[in-house]
């Protein structure tokens, strides 16, 4: 029976490890692609305005964000958050953590596409909120639907009164495009198989004492290139 057991097991037990694998690359590509995202949307000419960013405490990267509808929406997306550290959030960007974007959203939308998003968390309360549970976006969330950099002056008004601003950029055509009504979360799996262990997204993003993975060095880089220090 022990060696029936084995032969039923062993099977299971490669293709969970496979499985596994499999997600950690996928898990990786995000924050590669995260990086990607962020350089060429931060190059753009009509990119985010610079003193936004420049006070953001937090940004969030979703690429390809999925997207289809005739009616009503739905949503869905993986990618990465990352924080300035240091208890004002006055210092470098630090060790990022995977994030999930899912949910719908109602009104006239005809088609289908992937989006990129970029969200910038612009104080502490939303920078807790968004690490701690699931977030519903809306009410508090001021989104540009359409190219990065449309609306910049809006935005600005909107900081005091937005925690989370919103910036996309489309790949197809899409009438309507907004993330209102989903919801953004800490992907904790994705977590687990980054770092290699079960940590919470906060002490992750906040506690400044997790190193960043190798591959997200790169998003790192970008950002603390572009926006060095936290002008609030």
């Amino acid at each position: 029976m022990n060696r029936l057991s084995v032969w039923i097991l062993l099977p299971l037990l490669l293709s969970a490890t496979s499985v596994w694998a499999n997600d950690e690359e996928k898990d990786e590509s995000r924050l590669k692609e995260s990086a990607t995202v962020i350089q060429e949307i931060l190059n753009a000419p009509d990119s985010i305005p610079q003193g936004l960013l420049d006070k953001a405490d937090c940004v969030v990267v979703f690429p390809s964000v999925r997207k289809a509808a005739f009616g009503v929406g739905g949503s869905y997306g993986r990618g990465a958050m990352t924080c300035r550290r240091g208890a004002g959030f006055d210092g470098r960007w630090g060790a990022p953590t995977m994030m999930a974007l899912e949910g719908l959203s109602f009104g006239f939308q005809i088609g289908a596409q992937a989006t990129d998003f970029v969200l910038l968390v612009m104080n502490d309360r939303g920078a807790n909120g968004i690490l701690s549970s699931k977030v519903k976006l809306g009410g508090d969330v001021a989104a540009t639907a359409g190219p990065v950099g449309r609306d910049a002056s809006a935005e600005t008004d909107a900081t005091v009164r937005a925690e989370i601003l919103s910036y996309s950029r489309s790949r197809g055509l899409f009438a309507g495009v907004s993330l209102e009504g989903s919801t953004v979360r800490p992907d904790n799996d994705a977590n687990e198989r980054i770092y290699g262990k079960k940590v919470p997204a906060k002490e992750i993003v906040l506690s400044g004492k997790i190193p960043p993975p190798p591959v997200a060095r790169p998003m790192l880089s970008i950002l603390n290139a572009k926006t060095p220090r936290h002008r609030p």
